[in-house]
């Protein structure tokens, strides 16, 4: 006996040349989290971006805010399959924080109001390829997706744009997050399928 029905084919795929391999097209905005969402108040936000010597860089909410901002609008890609096309965010760039710090960490981690943590590569927040965005779609980015603040990296699956957004600690070795350690891709690249180790 088969364990597939006959004509059974999965979820339909689009054939949008901006679709990477794999994923199929989403109209809503899925919420996906490890655990509660945390509900942060903006006198008591945070973010700081500390290099591996231990110098830290800090910006309350207030000073977030006088900061000059990008409206990207950029395809973002979930492990779990979906992309959503053309998302508009508001936010500032990375390269405006990075502007002033000295390092020569090569790797990031990135760290969230809950205890979330994820890695990357220092040079893909950079070169205006990432974000900390607060507003989506025209309003303030709501909790379950991440607000008051997230990262945003649309060119990696979206795991790596970590919700409620904290700090960034620069390291010179590659220090693997919460769904790396998990078995997660430690690079994830939509385009390349990088979903889990092994990839």
């Amino acid at each position: 006996m088969g364990i597939v029905s006959p004509g059974f084919r999965g979820r339909p795929r689009a054939s949008d040349p901006q679709l990477p391999p794999g994923q199929y097209l989403t109209p809503d905005f899925p919420v996906l989290s490890a655990g509660p969402t945390p509900r942060v108040p903006l006198d008591g936000w945070e973010f700081t971006i500390t290099t591996e010597s231990g110098q830290a860089h800090r910006w309350s909410w207030d000073e977030l805010m006088e900061l000059p901002s990008d409206t990207p609008t950029v395809d973002i890609h979930c492990v779990t399959k979906w992309s959503k096309l053309g998302t508009t965010w508001q936010g500032v760039p990375l390269d405006l924080l990075m502007a002033d710090v000295d390092t020569a960490a090569d790797f990031a981690l990135v760290q969230s109001y809950g205890g979330y943590s994820t890695n990357l590569p220092l040079a893909d927040l950079l070169d205006g390829q990432a974000w900390i965005a607060y507003r989506y779609d025209g309003e303030d980015l709501a909790p379950e997706h991440g607000g008051p603040a997230r990262l945003l990296v649309p060119h990696l699956y979206f795991w790596k744009s970590a919700k409620w957004v904290s700090g960034i600690q620069l390291t010179l070795q590659d220090e693997p997050g919460f769904w790396e350690t998990a078995g997660y891709h430690n690079y994830g690249d939509p385009w390349r399928e990088q979903r889990y180790q092994g990839d």
